[in-house]
């Protein structure tokens, strides 16, 4: 695969000059090397990891030193001390790491595969479908080089996107999507560094706070075996109803100059994805929001349980994360518009209000044994009163009856993900 960043530019990131001969050589050999290469998928996700890299490196990603690891990893381990008392499970942590950015896309990419391949082949086949029908016969081989340019169109965005969130990115579950191996704690400390800047806040003071963010999601996702294929199933159904914009890709596409490289600078593929208004989908939004409400709800209740005696500030750390989850940052939302995806969870407050109601009502045993199974969890509806849920003691021997083999079970795998790798997480876990 040629080292070119997106916009099919020489190495080092720059457009070829049309005025060098030795410089479009060059080009027209990457262009011709980049659309003849096999793909495994409808994204080019080579290329995405090389776009990535190069925002990366010329934006900055600092190298982790030694004294940020030891500081990670004492962070991480007096973040598990403190969810002791908070939370009904033991340690979720089995590796804890410190990451650069580049660390975070490697570690991530497998699971932002499953999330986008999806999405994309539908606008690949978009693009597919531009070609009158009786030209399609004449193309013949010339064919798939449609496809290798949609994926390479698709993963050169993409990467731009990714390399945009690698930037902003507090640790591995920061987005509230199990995004890294099981059983790995990672934070990046160059972006706590800044994102404390911002704040004004100590360095060491929101590094626990992100560890204790980091330390209770992996217990989540680790003793609620269930759970991280219940998420990305949400996400996937959900993006099973995004809609492809096919006006938006023949205009985006009409401005491409085969004769100027930088018109393929220009190509925004946002607004291609839009979602469909059904029912249907109407209905996977409302479970996609509520299981990442859940999921961050929980993660907020329980640490500020754990640090509201500790840390300084840690009302004002709760406020400013919780705004930011809300709200998501300028990369998130470049993501979204990217693949129609959003990933904030509307309803947070109204969640962590009611895991508040249950720990009052139950205690902690009784709030984290509603992650038995997601029958027991609450509904949409149930956001609304959430004492009146915490009071409705459902009797968990109930459980009995459950089929955890079942679709949604303690089985669930998450989407496209080989069997050999659920007994190896299921191992983990």
């Amino acid at each position: 695969m040629p080292d070119i960043p997106f916009g099919f530019a020489l190495p080092g990131g720059q457009p070829p000059d049309p005025n060098d001969p030795a410089q479009m050589q060059q080009f027209m050999s990457q262009l011709q090397h980049l659309l003849s290469a096999p793909g495994s998928g409808p994204v080019n996700w080579d290329l995405a990891r090389q776009v990535a890299a190069s925002q990366l490196a010329a934006a900055g990603d600092p190298a982790v030193s030694m004294y940020e690891r030891n500081a990670v990893e004492e962070a991480l381990r007096l973040a598990d001390l403190w969810l002791e008392p908070a939370s009904a499970w033991p340690t979720g942590i089995q590796n804890p790491v410190a990451w650069n950015r580049n660390e975070w896309i490697f570690k991530t990419l497998d699971v932002w595969r499953k999330l986008c391949d999806p999405v994309a082949s539908r606008m690949v086949g978009a693009m597919g479908d531009l070609v009158p029908p009786e030209a399609r016969a004449q193309l013949g081989p010339m064919q798939s080089m449609v496809a290798s340019l949609g994926g390479a169109l698709f993963g050169g965005q993409l990467g731009q996107a990714l390399g945009s969130l690698a930037a902003e990115v507090l640790s591995a579950g920061d987005i509230g999507l199990p995004l890294g191996p099981a059983g790995t704690a990672a934070l990046i400390p160059a972006n706590i560094r800044a994102y404390g800047e911002g704040l004004e806040l100590p360095e060491d003071e929101v590094r626990l706070y992100v560890a204790l963010r980091e330390a209770a999601h992996q217990r989540l996702f680790q003793h609620v075996p269930w759970l991280r294929g219940h998420v990305l199933s949400a996400v996937e159904m959900y993006a099973s109803g995004i809609r492809v914009n096919r006006e938006a890709i023949e205009e985006a596409m009409g401005r491409v100059d085969p004769t100027d490289p930088e018109s393929m600078q220009a190509i925004a593929l946002e607004g291609i994805f839009t979602p469909e208004d059904t029912p249907a989908q109407k209905a996977s939004l409302a479970r996609l929001e509520t299981a990442l409400a859940l999921v961050e709800g929980w993660v907020c209740h329980v640490v500020d349980s754990a640090a509201s005696d500790r840390l300084p500030n840690v009302v004002r750390l709760g406020e400013a994360f919780r705004r930011r989850r809300a709200a998501g940052g300028p990369a998130e939302q470049t993501f979204a518009a990217l693949v129609g995806l959003e990933l904030r969870p509307r309803r947070l407050r109204e969640a962590a209000a009611l895991w508040a109601a249950l720990t009052q009502h139950r205690g902690i045993e009784g709030r984290d044994a509603v992650w038995g199974h997601p029958d027991l969890l609450p509904s949409d509806d149930d956001f609304a009163d959430p004492v009146a849920f915490a009071m409705n003691d459902m009797d968990l021997s109930e459980l009995d009856s459950f089929d955890f083999t079942a679709p949604g079970g303690v089985e669930e795998k998450a989407p496209g993900q080989p069997d050999e790798t659920d007994g190896e997480d299921d191992a983990k876990s």
